[in-house]
């Protein structure tokens, strides 16, 4: 029997999701948790995932599937999953789908936000959980520059300027449909809804913005990095701390539920509750 569950977490003590010998990846986690709820000797469970996140990063609508001959009611898999995971990693729900559902494959599009806190000190109540940008009392980022600029990211392009040296995608070729920059008080939130992301894309393509709305290059740069394909020419990566993946959308058929946005600290009044409806520009 396969069975998807959502899933949420704090990547700041993490090494990322994907296992690792030292067995500090929230992977190693749940499926040390699955295990230990199934019982049956504790029969090892092997776990696929929509996107692997990177270390630091945050997911708020995680997808994972496994197999499993156990079966308990969908509540029953949530508490007793949780009962044996860490408090900065929870599952949030739980429901059987078809042998042929494959979370990662399956997934048709993801949402990223980064949130980013700007101003002349940081603060520690937001620690790992944000990026920062130290600007000069009275500074403020020029946002509708980033979201012009952002504009020309919508649609399939080649994102090798924004791609890692250590990327193992196939094609460097990927399409996004969304790209918005959000200004909420000293808060400004990058949000990225595509059919698949880069290893280190979405930092890469915040560095380079962050370039833009700092005034120290011009809203055409971003066209002209697209076109140029090096990865040399773009920002720097920027901090991982800020960035979360918010949504995995897949077909309809398997009625996969929607992320619960809601606690987190995230704006979801400027966001919406999915992470991809309502995408405006605040007023400034």
């Amino acid at each position: 029997m396969r069975i998807a569950l959502g899933l949420q977490y704090d990547g700041s003590a993490f090494s990322g999701w994907q296992t690792q010998s030292n067995g500090q990846t929230v992977q190693d986690h749940l499926e040390l948790a699955l295990s230990r709820f199934i019982g049956e000797n504790n029969e090892p469970v092997k776990t696929i995932t929509a996107g692997r996140t990177d270390t630091g990063v945050h997911a708020l609508g995680q997808v994972v599937h496994f197999d499993t001959e156990v079966v308990r009611p969908d509540l029953s898999w949530v508490k007793g999953v949780n009962a044996f995971l860490p408090p900065s990693v929870t599952v949030q729900w739980v429901k059987p789908v078809p042998d042929h559902f494959d979370a990662r494959y399956m997934a048709f599009e993801r949402s990223y936000c980064y949130a980013l806190l700007t101003g002349s000190t940081p603060s520690p109540l937001v620690h790992g959980k944000a990026g920062f940008l130290n600007l000069p009392k009275g500074k403020t980022l020029d946002t509708l520059a980033m979201h012009e600029a952002a504009q020309v990211l919508v649609g399939e392009h080649d994102f090798s300027s924004f791609r890692s040296s250590e990327c193992q995608s196939k094609t460097p070729i990927k399409t996004l449909y969304q790209v918005s920059v959000i200004e909420n008080g000293p808060w400004v939130y990058f949000v990225f809804r595509g059919n698949a992301f880069l290893h280190h894309m979405v930092r890469n393509l915040v560095g380079s913005l962050l370039l833009i709305g700092a005034g120290k290059e011009p809203v055409t740069w971003m066209s002209s990095l697209l076109a140029a394909k090096n990865r040399q020419l773009a920002g720097a990566t920027f901090m991982a701390d800020g960035l979360y993946l918010l949504r995995v959308g897949y077909p309809e058929q398997f009625d996969i539920p929607e992320p619960n946005l809601a606690n987190s600290f995230l704006p979801i009044n400027l966001l919406g509750q999915s992470g991809t409806d309502g995408l405006t520009q605040a007023n400034r």
